[in-house]
C-alpha cells in the first residue's frame, strides 16, 4: 500500500523518550511513522499518540541488535507505504558502573544495541534509499561520543563509533551521488526514562550530568534535519563540551575530575533494585519524559539559534568553550527528584 504526499519515517527506540517525542512531532505533520522498539505495549501506546496527532502508525516490535529483525523492519516499512523517506536510528541502552565492575555480557549488549544496531539500521535502509534516489538517515549519537566520561564507558565507546559510522557514510554517499543525506544528532543529557531503565552496578540509580534538557529539544532537531540536513547538530551543552575537548583534552580531564564531580553527578540518592532493560524491555506503556530532575530545560537555545547553522556554530562553540569549563568546575548538581 503506497502513500501520496505523506512522508514515511522509521524510528527505532520509538517506545519512549526521544523516539516517542520525535514520532509525535512527525505525526503532527501528517507523516506515516513506523515505530520500532522491543516493548509492544509501549509501541502501541505510542501508535495511539501518533494517530491522535494526525499521523499514520505502523507498530514493528524490533530488537535492533538482531540483523534479521532490522532487515524485516525496513522491508515491512517499504511494503506497507511504498517507500522510506527518513530513517531515524535512535535506540539505545546503557549500564552504569566502573569498567572493572561491569559484566562482559552487559558490555556486549550495550555495544550490540547502541553501535551495531545503528550499523544494522543503515545497512537495512540504504539499498532502499539508493534505489529511490533520495532519503535521509538521521543518527542519534551523544556529546559523550566526542568526550567520554567515567561510569558510562561502553556507552561512550558505542557513541564514538556511531560518530565514525556517519562520518564515513556521509562521504560514501556523496561520492556515489546517491541522493542519500546523513545527519548526526549529538545531545547533552536528556530527561527521559533512560535513567530509570539503565542497569546499574554502582549500588544506586544513575542520574544525568547537568544541564539537562527535555526530549522535545532533540526531537525538534531531528524533525529539522529531515528537511535541512546538517553534518552534525549538537543539543545544548554537548556542543560546548565537544569544543572544549577539541581545544584541550587535558584541561577537560582536569575540569571533569574536580572534586570527583563527574562521578557524584551521575549517582542518585536512591538505591538500585536491579532495574534494567538490557535484555528485556521495560514492561510498561512507556513515556516521553523521565522526571529524574525537578527541572529540565524545554529547549536548547544553542540549537535553535546557532546549532542548526554550521558557520555560526563553529564560531560560537569556540567562544562558549571557556564558559563551559567554568560551569563544569563550579556548577551545583541538578536537584534530583
Amino acid at each position: 500500500m503506497g502513500t501520496t504526499g505523506q512522508r514515511v519515517v522509521v524510528i527505532t527506540g520509538a517506545s519512549s523518550g526521544i523516539g516517542r517525542e520525535t514520532a509525535r512531532q512527525f505525526a503532527a505533520q501528517g507523516a506515516a511513522v513506523v515505530l520500532a522498539a522491543r516493548g509492544k505495549p509501549a509501541l502501541q501506546a505510542t501508535a495511539e499518540e501518533v494517530t491522535r496527532a494526525g499521523g499514520t502508525a505502523l507498530v514493528m516490535p524490533t530488537d535492533v541488535a538482531v540483523w534479521p529483525q532490522v532487515q524485516h523492519l525496513a522491508q515491512a516499512a517499504r511494503e506497507r507505504f511504498g517507500r522510506i523517506d527518513v530513517w531515524v536510528n535512535n535506540a539505545a541502552v546503557s549500564g552504569y558502573g566502573e569498567l572493572n565492575t561491569l559484566p562482559v555480557e552487559a558490555i556486549d549488549r550495550i555495544l550490540d544495541v547502541d553501535l551495531r544496531g545503528q550499523v544494522y539500521g543503515v545497512k537495512a535502509v540504504l539499498p532502499i534509499l539508493r534505489e529511490q534516489g533520495h532519503g535521509t538517515i538521521i543518527g542519534v549519537s551523544s556529546g559523550l561520543g566526542v568526550r567520554a566520561v567515567p561510569l558510562m564507558i561502553p556507552y561512550c565507546i558505542a557513541k564514538s563509533g556511531v560518530n565514525a559510522l556517519y562520518e564515513g557514510l556521509r562521504l560514501e554517499e556523496r561520492h556515489a551521488k546517491s541522493g542519500v543525506r546523513v545527519t548526526t544528532i549529538l545531545p547533552a543529557s536528556i530527561d527521559t526514562p533512560f535513567y530509570d531503565s539503565a542497569a546499574s552496578w554502582m549500588g544506586v540509580r544513575p542520574a544525568p550530568i547537568p544541564p539537562v534538557y527535555r526530549p522535545r529539544a532533540v526531537a525538534e532537531a531531528i524533525v529539522f534535519a529531515a528537511d535541512h540536513p546538517r553534518r552534525d547538530i549538537y543539543i545544548g551543552a554537548a556542543a560546548q563540551l565537544a569544543m572544549l575537548q577539541r581545544l584541550s583534552p587535558a584541561l577537560t580531564d582536569r575540569l571533569l575530575a574536580v572534586g570527583g564531580q563527574v562521578f557524584g553527578r551521575q549517582q542518585r540518592n536512591e538505591p538500585d533494585r536491579g532495574q534494567s532493560n538490557l535484555t528485556e524491555p521495560t514492561p510498561s506503556s512507556g513515556a516521553v519524559d523521565g522526571g529524574v530532575v525537578r527541572f529540565a530545560l524545554p529547549r536548547s537555545r544553542w540549537t535553535r539559534l546557532v546549532g542548526s547553522h554550521p558557520a555560526l556554530a563553529r564560531s560560537a562553540a569556540i567562544a562558549s568553550a571557556g564558559t563551559l569549563g567554568w560551569r563544569l568546575a563550579h556548577r551545583r548538581p541538578a536537584r534530583l527528584r
